[in-house]
């Protein structure tokens, strides 16, 4: 009986230590395993500001997205884990409504048909725990679309970008919403322009050839710009194909048919000196839509 008592302490001893053991390793580490839902960060320039979105990453994994994992009629953290955050470096506008620059909280309420995008200045909730719609500094509508593309995980991308513009995402199995971002670009190059090329001289002829670029982009004076193209021709140490594509295209635009021509295979000549196979073809469709 003894004997049976003291094996008895002794499993209990050596039981107490492995128990007191595992809880000082638990103290110390925990077993390594992935995210299920990681945390992504896309960032990148939209005309002038620098645009940052912060997000974690849920996957479908066989279950109904829309309406489920995507909440109808209700407030969604538009991701997984503490709400997205959404930054510019500069003022813009979402869908034609001003922006100041700064850090959102970025919240959406879907239907089937439609999205409420919504930008709270309270940062410090936990997903849309506390979420009150008196810090909301801006909400607007975007229709709903139900593509045929299968996104298994949701996905916050940059499309169709110009160069003041760009379309932000959400995407997930077969919902997607999305909505623009505008930076006021043309008020700042304008400013540019006026002080460098229209007031002053500059330095460098390859403002000549910007400013005359930037007319042929925005359909403004062609005149201007061809005086520009030719002052940027006449300062470079060396001919440039690039910069007689942009002549032939501003003349194109003038209705001078054969100096664009002349010019375009200019710039096809140099462009085979060059092997840049992109811009004679470039020429090569120019001239055509000329003849």
């Amino acid at each position: 009986m003894k004997l049976q008592i003291s094996n008895f302490n002794k499993l209990r001893s050596v039981g107490l230590f492995l128990l007191i053991t595992l809880w000082h390793l638990g103290s110390f580490g925990q077993i390594a395993m992935p995210a299920p839902s990681p945390t992504f960060e896309i960032k990148g320039p939209v005309g002038f500001s620098e645009v940052k979105v912060v997000y974690s990453r849920p996957s479908a994994k066989g279950r109904q997205v829309a309406g489920n994992l995507i909440p109808y009629d209700e407030v969604w953290r538009t991701g997984a884990n503490a709400s997205t955050k959404i930054s510019f470096s500069e003022a813009v506008k979402l869908n034609g409504k001003p922006v100041p620059a700064g850090e959102y909280a970025l919240y959406t309420i879907f239907t089937k048909e439609n999205a409420t995008i919504i930008l709270s200045k309270n940062l410090s909730w936990w997903g849309a725990l506390g979420y009150d719609p008196k810090d909301d500094k801006l909400r607007f509508q975007v229709p709903v679309k139900h593509p045929s593309s299968h996104y298994e995980t949701f996905t916050i991308s940059f499309s169709d970008f110009t160069t003041n513009s760009a379309n932000l995402n959400l995407k997930w199995e077969h919902t997607k919403a999305m909505f623009s971002i505008e930076s006021d670009v043309d008020a700042k190059v304008m400013i540019d322009i006026k002080t460098q090329l229209i007031d002053g001289k500059p330095e460098n002829s390859v403002s000549y050839f910007y400013g005359a670029s930037y007319y042929y982009e925005t359909d403004r004076d062609p005149k201007m710009a061809l005086q520009w193209i030719d002052k940027a021709i006449e300062g470079i140490a060396e001919e440039q194909y690039w910069v007689f594509h942009i002549k032939a295209k501003i003349l194109a635009k003038m209705g001078n048919k054969k100096q664009a021509i002349d010019t375009a295979m200019k710039s096809m000549e140099l462009a085979r000196i060059g092997e840049n196979m992109d811009y004679v073809r470039l020429n090569e469709r120019l001239i055509q839509s000329l003849q």
